[in-house]
């Protein structure tokens, strides 16, 4: 798979894990997400997040959306 491939995948699992851990939408958390940034801190850090478990990227996404909104 290409980089940008799993880059996707991971923000997808984020999106669909925060969603999960929020009882939310997909399609609200993936907004939240583009409002704050999160996707691209997600690819940014990528090289990291991607050597430890889907759960760091639910709560990278998490510290990120707490430190920028308060949420």
């Amino acid at each position: 798979m290409s980089r940008k491939r799993d880059e996707n995948l991971m923000i997808v699992a984020a999106v669909e894990g925060y969603a999960f851990r929020h009882n939310m939408e997909e399609k609200d958390v993936f907004d939240l997400f583009r409002q704050h940034d999160v996707c691209n801190l997600i690819r940014s850090q990528y090289e990291t997040l991607h050597t430890q478990s889907l759960n760091e990227s639910i709560s990278f996404a998490e510290d990120v959306l707490r430190s920028r909104s308060g949420i």
